[in-house]
């Protein structure tokens, strides 16, 4: 967990509350991830299960090594073979007795199928007795692809992307693209017939929806094809008369040969934030766990309590940590770099600007934030005297979705590198208890 090297320096007591609010921030984000983590949520989910026939592992999402590896660190488990499906960068290693792939995140790529297709390939000709054990995090939706006959990867590709520049969010996004593929919306669990499939997940969608956790490959499908089509009019998105074809195909909505926990999610998320805030002597409240609007709005709404806690006293007596969890959308206009949590962050400085004794860190719990190498944003009041100091003008940066280069410039990224779990986002709002 990288601390920023080039915050500005108030001089005296403020200083010193600007740089202790920040270490704090620090060690609560990276405590909470670590405490939801996959190693103990694995050998939680597996405690006291007996498989009678031969066990396969599939293990699909950004967190997809790290619960793998769990399932062999457990003696008693003797493991016939598995397949590791991870984003670029996510593995760690070998795995003995586990082919390690990795694809394409936030779109499926040709790894992707060809991955897919081995697990496919793998898990084909199954007893009855026979159980596949299916690890499942963030990012499988994009990962784990086999588009239907019919359909090709560019279809799904261009689809995804329209409705991920459009801001639509993550239910919607799965809605459409699940009932294009082969393997999702139940249809994995199908096809490892008449195998069982066990899963142990970890949550990315809110409200812990199983069927749209990289959507839902062994779960029963609760959407609609008139919810796709009425995705597809909302944002506008205009497809071939074969793709509407295979939309109006219901999936699977029930399923005799499959069982599913969560081990994790952005609830534990957020509640261990609380825990560790309130040892440090913070008062702690968890305002929500399903934020879930664009990201400009939701860092002026942050920004907005940060104001009113330090000006108004209230909601909490301070020292306190406000805690939200979720996951914003961002809607696309510009053509620069950055994710929902830089993006947060970044419309937050705004509104805090020149308010001293608030820090504010959002940051995504997989440590990779859109399609760059940062989790997020921390700020403080000084934010964007810092950005403007360095050229960077704060407004023009939001409207060209270029948080990442504003944020490097006032040395307020947050950078964890890959933290192997993925249970949405953590946004907390530190207030020092100064009058």
């Amino acid at each position: 967990m990288n601390k920023a090297d080039n915050i500005s320096k108030p001089s005296g007591r403020s200083r010193k509350m600007v740089y202790r609010l920040r270490d704090d921030a620090l060690d609560i984000v990276k405590g909470a991830i670590n405490a939801v983590l996959p190693n103990e949520g694995v050998v939680r989910g597996l405690k006291g299960k007996n498989f009678p026939g031969r066990l396969y592992v599939v293990a699909v999402g950004k967190a997809a090594w790290k619960m793998a590896r769990s399932v062999v660190s457990i003696p008693y488990l003797k493991v016939e073979s598995g397949i590791v499906l991870t984003k670029y960068g996510h593995s760690e290693g070998p795995i003995e007795g586990f082919e390690i792939i990795e694809a394409g995140h936030p779109l499926p790529d040709r790894n992707s199928v060809e991955g897919t297709t081995k697990i496919i390939k793998m898990t084909e000709g199954l007893e009855k007795k026979d159980t596949v054990l299916f690890l499942l995090s963030g990012g499988g939706s994009s990962l784990f692809e086999k588009p239907l006959p019919g359909i090709s990867l560019d279809d799904i590709t261009i689809i995804t992307e329209q409705l991920l520049s459009c801001g639509a969010d993550i239910v919607e996004i799965n809605t459409v693209r699940k009932r294009l593929s082969s393997v999702k919306a139940g249809r994995f669990a199908r096809l490892v017939e008449p195998a069982s499939v066990f899963s142990i997940v970890l949550s990315d969608v809110i409200g812990d929806r199983l069927d749209f956790i990289a959507s839902g490959p062994a779960y029963p499908d609760n959407s609609t094809s008139v919810e796709a089509f009425s995705i597809l009019e909302k944002y506008k998105i205009n497809v071939s008369r074969n793709i509407k074809e295979i939309l109006e195909i219901e999936t699977p909505k029930t399923l005799h040969n499959s069982e599913t926990i969560v081990t994790g999610s952005v609830r534990s998320l957020c509640e261990e934030a609380s825990i560790i805030a309130s040892s440090k002597g913070y008062y702690t409240n968890i305002l929500t766990t399903v934020l879930g609007c664009e990201a400009r709005e939701a860092g002026s709404f942050i920004a907005s309590i940060a104001r009113e806690e330090m000006e108004m006293n209230r909601p909490l007596q301070r020292p306190c940590a406000i805690i939200l969890g979720g996951e914003t959308v961002v809607h696309l206009k510009g053509n620069g770099k950055g994710g929902r949590n830089q993006e947060t962050a970044l419309a937050a400085a705004k509104g805090i600007s020149n308010l001293e004794g608030v820090v504010i860190a959002s940051v995504g719990s997989d440590g990779t934030d859109g399609p760059t190498d940062a989790a997020g944003g921390i700020i403080d009041g000084g934010t964007v005297s810092r950005m403007r100091a360095a050229g960077i003008d704060l407004d023009r940066s939001l409207d060209n979705n270029d948080s990442y280069n504003a944020l490097a410039a006032s040395g307020d990224l947050l950078k964890t590198g890959p933290t192997g779990t993925n249970v949405n986002d953590l946004v907390l709002i530190l207030c020092d208890g100064r009058e």
